[in-house]
């Protein structure tokens, strides 16, 4: 896994209806779950929690992608 750049987390934050402090916060903690399975769980529990939309997921799917993409090359 990588970390991603503020720049590339802010990018994701700030997509067309996207609520950006939710990405801004999820992606700032990725790695604490472990794989990349994990932090999509993890995604979908807070989504459904918190009532988040379609481009929030997105977005923050997205940075998990992004995170993880070394580990699958």
């Amino acid at each position: 896994m990588r970390k991603l750049t503020s720049i590339t987390i802010e990018r994701l934050a700030t997509r067309r209806g996207v609520r950006s402090l939710p990405v801004r916060n999820f992606l700032a903690t990725l790695g604490y779950a472990g794989n990349e399975s994990r932090e999509l769980a993890n995604l979908y529990a807070d989504a459904a929690s918190y009532g988040w939309n379609a481009a929030t997921i997105a977005a923050i799917r997205r940075g998990i992608e992004l995170a993880y993409k070394e580990a699958h090359e």
